[in-house]
């Protein structure tokens, strides 16, 4: 039986460098162990390329073990990020990562870690993810991959990579979830005091914090006004008369100090008030009504275009846990 095939010994090995980030490597370290407190046989091990000492990006040095010593036993591997991975890679990294993948039953990796995999060529042709703030340098290094910008991790094949830092929990709870079962990992979400399940849908970051902070007082009224009722009438003769602006004006600022047309904006509003309602459990139709897209035709139109899925499956693939049942893939 050859190593991919081999479910077990479950060997995770998180492979630290100079530089990384220190929440990357312990967040999915503490993740894994607690499981194996709990009764899963988990075996965590903390590598680097040549053993020894590596100081993180918070100058927390870690004691790590070189990468030939579990050579050909990694059940999982773990590649961190750092702030500056996306720029340069640090030496002896890359052939420690194709070493490591190519005897892993899975691959993964937290935060700009991605780039790393990237660089191995392990990622090509797949979907990937990555840091909010470095997706569209992935897309533009590597034409090859298809970046989601969106998810909080993403699954293709046995490569797992996930988004921005604290992502690392959530990627690490549902590989223990697929592992173990989902009462293990719910037992060790609550010893965490984490989520097992992020609320709010599987944005990395919601509408109003990625959108930069107006400099002018009517839109950041506006703003606010489209954020606490989406399903209100935002049209622009309607934000240019709250506004007290013409509509032409009033384009020209949302273009310039946002970055989208008014009607763009409040689209993307009202998408995520639509994800959010269907990640509760709510039908298409309540979801389309309630968010202000109005129609389930509408509805369907927005998620294809923004998302390339229908409501319907967006629903079926991203539903929460219900007693009894079984919750739809994260990935």
């Amino acid at each position: 039986m050859s190593t991919r095939e081999r479910p077990l010994p479950r060997t995770v090995a998180v492979l630290a460098y100079e530089g990384v980030r220190l929440l990357d490597v312990t967040a999915p370290l503490e993740v894994f162990s607690t499981a194996a407190g709990l009764g899963a046989r988990y075996e965590v091990a903390l590598l680097s390329p040549g053993g020894g000492p590596v100081t993180t990006s918070a100058g927390t040095r870690l004691l790590t073990d070189p990468v030939g010593q579990l050579a050909g036993r990694v059940h999982t591997l773990i590649v961190p990020g750092s702030p500056g991975l996306p720029q340069q890679l640090p030496a002896g990294l890359l052939d420690a990562v194709r070493t490591l993948h190519s005897a892993s039953w899975r691959t993964t990796s937290v935060c700009t870690g991605a780039f790393a995999l990237a660089e191995a060529g392990l990622l090509r042709g797949r979907r990937a993810t990555t840091h909010w703030r470095h997706t569209t340098t992935l897309t533009r290094r590597h034409p090859d991959i298809d970046v989601d910008g969106d998810a909080i991790f993403v699954r293709d094949g046995r490569i797992y990579t996930s988004a921005g830092v604290s992502a690392g929990l959530d990627l690490a709870l549902a590989l223990v979830e697929a592992d173990e079962g989902p009462d293990l990992a719910r037992e060790v979400a609550r010893d965490l005091v984490v989520f097992l399940q992020r609320p709010g849908g599987q944005s990395q970051f919601s509408v109003a914090a990625r959108t930069p902070t107006p400099r002018h007082g009517t839109l950041t009224a506006l703003l606010r006004s489209i954020a606490a009722d989406p399903a209100a009438d935002h049209s622009l003769p309607e934000l240019a008369r709250r506004a007290g602006l013409s509509a032409r004006h009033l384009t020209r600022l949302f273009n310039e100090e946002i970055g989208d047309t008014p009607g763009g904006y409040v689209e993307s509003v009202r998408l995520e008030a639509a994800r959010t309602l269907l990640d509760a459990g709510g039908t298409v139709t309540a979801a389309a009504r309630l968010s202000g897209l109005g129609s389930d035709e509408t509805l369907r139109r927005v998620f294809l275009r923004h998302l390339g899925v229908t409501p319907s499956a967006y629903r079926a693939r991203f539903r929460t846990t219900t007693p009894g049942g079984s919750r739809g893939s994260r990935v």
